[in-house]
């Protein structure tokens, strides 16, 4: 409890020293775990079974599993060169990216196949990080321009218009007493083409994430996700897991989503080909048409080569997870406890996974793996919502990001910020950011010891 000392004035010119108390919470008491009860699980470092990779430097989340036949050596690397290319580019035909777009290559938002990152001055223009529309006050693209705020007008024109990112500081404290400051993103929308965006229109800020290990997680049976979900909390913890249903635009059924923020896409496939519309303006056999207002009719003939989408498929399909660092230090195992005992687990699922068959794929069949996520929905709480509905996932809801090569990111892409518009500038500020279903855990974690906080960093280091 803290104390502040005023001067106050009183009739006759008698002043008298008064203690007026300023504060009158009390700061909530330490969280004292005690002796924990953690071993070394045998394959626990394996983030992705057999098919993980032992790399730990710039390229390790671009690395081909090592139990894959050098037979696909060829396909891979075809489809590193799909990844890198540049689209606008001409060809023997002409330039295909746009006519607008927000990046012209794969590799422009994920630099080394890794994380995206919001920018860090006013100044500096987004790169890894796009904004997603809405129609006013509801569900769809927005009129005038679309699912998505394009910046970049082919032939170097003005394009859809631009966004000022600032942050302004958030203040809290420890149980112990130490402050912290997390940071708030605000968004100005300047030089739109097609005047303002109009009142009650949603928006999402997303980074680009990481695109390793998705042929892993794709290889996952629905069964084995639907039986963690829980969407009317029966069991009683507060945690409400539920899946996203989305449409599978090839097959025309609705199907659960599994990639994306908010798991809005179903397949591997289906999600690189969105990513190249949206991101690009390629159309393919997956989506014919550009998703702009006003777009042309599909062409008779997609930009992207049927046989180009397929190896890029192939590509981001057998980018290797990483295996973890340093899973028997004291402080590491330590750290693991206290994952579990503040509940983080209940989501970032520490328990292996088991991938199905996976037919011309052996590499990633019959695979134990820890991507530490149970890629369901959770309600994450007002501070991280977006308000911006997708599928079935409301704009308070976020699929679960996986954690594996969280430690690994500094090192690969040259920053450690987090979550789906990049404002944790690292894992610490990440969990302080927790609402909704994660604010119980979000809560012990601000009440324990500092030593308990660095333990739990470390072991999220050595994912």
């Amino acid at each position: 409890m803290r104390r502040r000392m005023y001067w106050l004035g009183l009739p006759l010119g008698v002043l008298v020293l008064t203690a007026v108390w300023a504060d009158t919470r009390r700061r909530p008491e330490l969280l004292e775990l005690g002796p924990l009860d953690v071993t070394v699980e045998p394959g626990e470092e394996l983030s992705g079974g057999n098919a993980t990779v032992v790399e730990a430097g710039r390229n390790a989340f671009g690395r081909s599993p090592p139990n894959m036949a050098r037979a696909k050596w060829p396909e891979f690397h075809l489809g590193k060169r799909v990844f890198d290319r540049d689209w606008s580019e001409p060809t023997h035909v002409a330039p295909q990216v746009g006519p607008l777009f927000s990046a012209v290559s794969c590799m422009t938002c994920h630099v080394k196949d890794g994380r995206g990152r919001p920018p860090e001055t006013a100044a500096e223009e987004p790169v890894s990080l796009v904004f997603q529309l809405g129609a006013p006050g509801g569900r769809g693209p927005h009129p005038e321009y679309g699912k998505q705020l394009d910046p970049h007008r082919l032939g170097g024109g003005r394009g859809e218009g631009r966004v000022e990112v600032t942050f302004e500081e958030v203040d809290g404290e420890f149980a112990t007493g130490e402050s912290f400051t997390l940071l708030r993103p605000r968004y100005r929308f300047l030089d739109l083409s097609g005047g303002p965006l109009g009142p009650d229109v949603p928006f999402s800020a997303r980074v680009a994430p990481a695109n390793f290990g998705l042929g892993l997680l794709e290889a996952v049976p629905e069964e084995t996700l639907l039986a963690r979900a829980d969407p009317d909390d029966r069991d009683g913890d507060g945690i409400s897991g539920r899946a996203n249903h989305v449409d599978d635009v090839t097959e025309g059924r609705k199907r659960m989503g599994r990639f994306g923020w908010k798991a809005n896409q179903p397949t591997l496939s289906q999600q690189v080909a969105h990513a190249l519309v949206v991101d690009m303006g390629l159309t393919s056999e997956v989506y014919p048409r550009a998703p702009e207002p006003g777009a042309a009719e599909a062409a008779a003939k997609p930009e992207v080569e049927p046989y180009d989408l397929e190896r890029l498929v192939l590509y981001n399909r057998l980018l290797a997870a990483p295996k973890r660092r340093n899973w028997t230090d004291p402080t590491v195992l330590r750290g693991k406890g206290v994952f579990r005992a503040l509940g983080c687990a209940a989501c970032h699922v520490d328990q292996a996974m088991e991938t199905g068959d996976v037919p011309g794929f052996p590499e990633l069949s019959g695979q134990r793996i820890h991507p530490y996520s149970d890629l369901l929905l959770h309600d994450m709480g007002e501070g991280l919502a977006d308000g911006r509905p997708d599928g079935e996932a409301t704009g308070q809801e976020w699929r679960t990001p996986p954690l594996w090569g969280l430690g690994l990111q500094h090192t690969v892409n040259g920053h450690t910020r987090l979550l789906h518009d990049g404002r944790a500038r690292n894992a610490e500020e990440a969990v302080l950011w927790h609402g909704g279903e994660a604010a119980p855990a979000r809560e012990r974690y601000t009440r324990l010891r500092r030593e308990d906080r660095q333990a739990l960093l470390a072991f999220l280091d050595s994912l």
